[in-house]
């Protein structure tokens, strides 16, 4: 046999005996016999890179590092689904889908919700080509090179034509809790923190640049959603996962067909018990309608789709015993109370701390040190107080007290006047600093690469580093005399804070930290003043004018670039070479703005565009978004569900396309 016929005979004996194990769950033979076969495989493949296959199992060992991820557009939005936390409202569910659909029957697939990071996995003509994170649902992380390394991910449906052209399938990356153990024991062993839960992890993986450490990370796949299918194979979700059961992809244990909601009720009650001896975390059971066309039907709201629903289980709660309370500076100041509790486990992890909040929470619990305090995880992810009372025997402990001086600068706090909270005041406060340096570099702000907490903590104690501008100023020279900071580190680092100076306005505004704006204040504060000029000269009433930003986000932007400190801040981050991006004005097409002088009306349910995006896109094209029908209406996008105005738009005989034939003619607003 020749090399080129054993490597092909190799690759697939190799797929065979990964699927065989992973999804199977029948192992052929050891783990020993299937690693020999896999280095007689990298051997032949060395020997013949003009061979090399990225479906090869030998892949899934993972490549070179890389400087970032890409972004993608999913071809099919990745919804979020809505929850429910008891049985009458899981029945309310079911009698909006009765209604809906009238008089057809209707039957549900209930399957485990997994607890892991959703990704989609696109396969082109049965080759895995990408994969991406869910992201924000129309945009995601590129994060093909990280899956590939995981084993129970096939790289290959089959052989060309026996599956669709174009196959995506979605689920959850998940990390097993006997890997969550062995990974945070490495951890600590090199002096690192560990992981609070397995999804923290497996976000933590997923977002690694070196391929090969996700390789090292025994994380996993299960399906459970359907993107783009090019033909589509099934008419339901349960033809449908036996399909790719039959393709090799790995299903969660425990998924069950079941005919009315009584059935639904019976599975996801028997499941509260059987997933405590799963092998990994869930948070609970969704319920889908199984036949697609009624999924059609039913439709979709601008957040999450009509025909699916979560069943959350409630928290667990264990009791414990607060030893005691540390105060932690956020970065606007706020001092928040931080439980020290005697170490308890608690929905899969160990819980030594939790958040109490302020003193208005401590007030209601009625809290003293030394009670016996009842924890809960919220979602199953941050432990909280939910509950307290004093301790059965001894007398009861001292009562929690707001701090006489802020714990990292010795400055006296104050209380806000409108809130709970106690805040330091002091500009220089280290920790305050340090928090609002991690929020600027932070990915939904300026999106900082290869910088994290502890390089802050360092820069901030060094004195290299006392505000945003002085990110920018750093050199490879100053950077590469700090803990496990070498050359090329350096380098990366100042090369990422080079590559943000042009970040777009929307974005500084965001990091800069101003209170109560966050990403949709800063959105639309930089789409309406468009500099930092604009929005820096700009009078109380004009910023109070803008659409969406209220009274106490105005008073609270007017205050930020009026003061000494703002002022400041801002003229410092422009001499160090920041330049943000003012937001597009107008998409301008050749021959002119394609929709001016049209007026367009939206309705129906839309999945490219949420409503407040395409009537944004619409004014960017020239033309007016308008709330109502008329004989002036040039034409109608109509979405699914689309009701009364359709109806108006065809008595007036008014112009109506799809959502998709929009996207077609005049793009899609990215």
């Amino acid at each position: 046999m020749g090399d080129r016929a054993r490597i092909n005979e190799l690759r697939q004996e190799l797929h065979r005996h990964n699927r065989l194990y992973y999804v199977e769950v029948r192992p052929e033979i050891p783990d020993g016999e299937f690693d020999r076969l896999l280095q007689e495989l990298q051997g032949l493949e060395a020997k013949h890179p003009e061979l090399f296959d990225a479906s090869s199992p030998t892949q899934r060992v993972g490549g070179e590092p890389i400087s970032g991820f890409a972004t993608v557009v999913h071809s099919v939005p990745m919804q979020s689904i809505d929850n429910t936390y008891n049985e009458s409202e899981l029945r309310e569910f079911d009698a909006r889908v009765k209604k809906a659909l009238g008089s057809e029957g209707y039957s549900y697939v209930v399957e485990p919700k997994v607890d892991g990071v959703a990704v989609s996995l696109r396969y082109e003509k049965g080759r895995l080509v990408s994969a991406a994170t869910r992201g924000d649902g129309v945009t995601g992380d590129d994060v093909t090179a990280n899956v590939r390394t995981i084993r129970n991910v096939p790289l290959t449906l089959g052989e060309e034509g026996e599956v669709p052209a174009v196959v995506e399938i979605r689920g959850e990356i998940f990390m097993p809790d006997a890997e969550m153990v062995r990974i945070n024991k490495l951890r600590v062993e090199e002096d690192e923190e560990p992981f609070v839960n397995p999804r923290n992890a497996t976000a933590g993986t997923l977002k690694q640049l070196d391929s090969r450490i996700v390789a090292q990370r025994r994380i996993e796949f299960a399906a459970h959603g359907i993107g783009e299918v090019r033909p589509m194979p099934a008419e339901t979700y349960g033809e449908w996962l036996k399909v790719v059961k039959g393709w090799g992809v790995p299903l969660p244990a425990n998924t069950r067909a079941a005919e009315d909601i009584a059935e639904v009720w019976a599975l996801i009650t028997s499941f509260a018990e059987t997933r405590k001896k799963l092998r990994y975390q869930t948070d609970g059971m969704v319920v889908k309608v199984d036949r697609f066309s009624q999924r059609e039907s039913l439709g979709a709201t601008s957040k999450a789709p009509r025909w699916v629903i979560a069943f959350k289980y409630p928290a667990e709660q264990v009791q414990t015993t607060l030893k005691g309370v540390t105060w932690q500076v956020g970065k606007n100041g706020t001092l928040t109370p931080v439980a020290e509790l005697e170490p308890v486990f608690v929905s899969g992890t160990t819980v030594r701390r939790a958040s109490l909040h302020n003193l208005d929470q401590i007030g209601r619990l009625g809290v003293h040190v030394g009670d016996t305090v009842t924890v809960e995880k919220a979602g199953e992810i941050i432990p909280y107080i939910s509950a307290a009372s004093p301790p059965a025997k001894g007398k009861r402990g001292p009562v929690i007290e707001a701090p006489a001086v802020c714990p990292s600068c010795g400055s006296v706090p104050v209380r806000d006047v409108d809130g709970p909270h106690i805040r330091c005041v002091n500009a220089d406060c280290p920790d305050q600093l340090k928090e609002r340096l991690a929020w600027f570099c932070g990915r939904n702000q300026m999106d900082i690469e290869n910088i994290g907490d502890k390089l802050i903590a360092q820069l901030v104690e060094a004195g290299l580093v006392k505000g945003f501008a002085d990110l920018f100023r750093l050199t490879a020279e100053q950077l590469a005399g700090l803990e496990r900071m070498g050359e090329k580190s350096a380098g990366s680092l100042v090369a990422s804070l080079e590559a943000v100076k042009r970040r777009p306005l929307e974005r500084l505004l965001a990091g800069l930290g101003i209170r109560h704006v966050g990403r949709r204040g800063s959105q639309i504060l930089a789409k309406k003043f468009r500099t930092l000029d604009g929005l820096a000269a700009a009078s109380l009433s004009e910023i109070e004018e803008t659409d969406e930003v209220g009274p106490v986000i105005a008073a609270s932007v007017h205050e930020y670039f009026a003061s000494e400190a703002g002022r400041a801040a801002i003229a410092d981050l422009l001499s160090a070479g920041v330049s943000p991006e003012a937001p597009p004005d107008k998409v301008v097409a050749e021959g002119g703005e394609p929709l001016a002088g049209m007026t367009v009306v939206v309705t129906g349910s839309l999945a490219h565009f949420d409503r407040k995006g395409i009537e944004d896109y619409i004014q960017r094209l020239g033309g007016k978004a308008s709330g109502s029908v008329s004989k002036k209406t040039s034409f109608l996008v109509a979405g699914e569900s689309a009701g009364s105005k359709l109806e108006k738009a065809k008595e007036l005989g008014v112009m109506v396309m799809t959502e998709a034939e929009f996207v077609e003619k005049y793009g899609g607003g990215e």
